[in-house]
């Protein structure tokens, strides 16, 4: 097959202008990338971003992508941006472009986004797909995933704030090389400097509980696979098979051999549980 043409288009919706990509026929899926990248195809290469896997999704869905509030060519005047924000953010979104119930597909703090969405507005989803982002399912301050978190965007395991000189200077490369992404990205579309502020609002947002847990699934009714790897350090099987059990349409996939990151495999199963979904 050819390659999707992706739009790239803005809506106005929840009060600001919400930048987003689209592209492929059919029902509806609303595609949401991990905090603090965007929809910008420099992150094709990043392991965490969708950007190399739209044109396979276009194939068999309606793709629609948002820059969250804050990231890329979305602005966010001030405030904090907490998952409820964003979750705003998308059902103003699926209003404004009718989408109807579309599925709702996200990877790490866009697969909290979906859930919560789901968790809040069940009416307005068909299906969900959280792919390594049901680690933040919890009330522990000092549950794992934000222990490394904080250690890695802030600095030390007790952090209370993004250090953005510790993450440029990060002896860990990928690190590194994240912020060359987020410069050339948020950077180049809001202004210099700008990836700082984009850090800031993400520490803050995933360093600490948010006031969700997997107990709060059970008011879940769409179909939810919940997806990710066997060695992904962040949501571990065992959350996986919790999560899951708390749904009550639920499904698990847990790739073997599979540390964090989307790739193929996971794509195809996304792709054919929604299809599944819609049958």
């Amino acid at each position: 097959m050819t390659a999707a043409t992706t739009n790239a288009r803005q809506v106005r919706a929840n009060g600001i202008d919400i930048h987003y990509v689209e592209a492929g026929d059919g029902e509806p899926l609303l595609l949401l990338e991990n905090g603090m990248i965007s929809t910008n195809p420099i992150w094709a290469p990043w392991p965490s971003s969708y950007a190399a896997h739209r044109d396979t999704l276009a194939e068999h869905f309606r793709v629609i992508s948002p820059d969250f509030r804050g990231s890329g060519r979305t602005a966010h005047t001030d405030g904090p941006l907490g998952y409820d924000l964003l979750v705003d953010d998308a059902v103003a979104l699926i209003d404004e472009l009718d989408l109807g119930r579309p599925h709702v597909c996200g990877y790490g703090d866009g697969g909290m986004v979906a859930t919560i969405l789901a968790i809040r507005h069940p009416d307005k989803v068909s299906a969900i797909v959280n792919h390594g982002g049901y680690d933040l399912l919890t009330e522990d301050p000092q549950a794992p995933a934000l222990v490394m978190t904080r250690t890695m965007l802030g600095g030390s395991p007790d952090a209370d704030h993004a250090d953005p000189d510790a993450v440029e200077s990060s002896p860990i490369e990928p690190m590194r090389r994240m912020v060359a992404l987020m410069k050339a990205d948020h950077d180049a579309a809001q202004g210099e400097g700008h990836w700082k502020t984009v850090l800031r609002r993400t520490f803050d947002r995933v360093s600490r509980p948010s006031g969700y847990t997997v107990a709060d699934l059970a008011a879940v009714t769409a179909r939810t696979l919940i997806l990710a790897g066997d060695r992904d350090p962040f949501c571990t099987a065992e959350q996986g098979v919790a999560a899951y059990r708390a749904l009550r349409r639920g499904a698990l996939a847990i790739l073997p051999e599979t540390a964090n990151g989307i790739n193929a495999s996971s794509v195809r199963l996304m792709i054919e549980f929604c299809e599944r979904a819609s049958a």
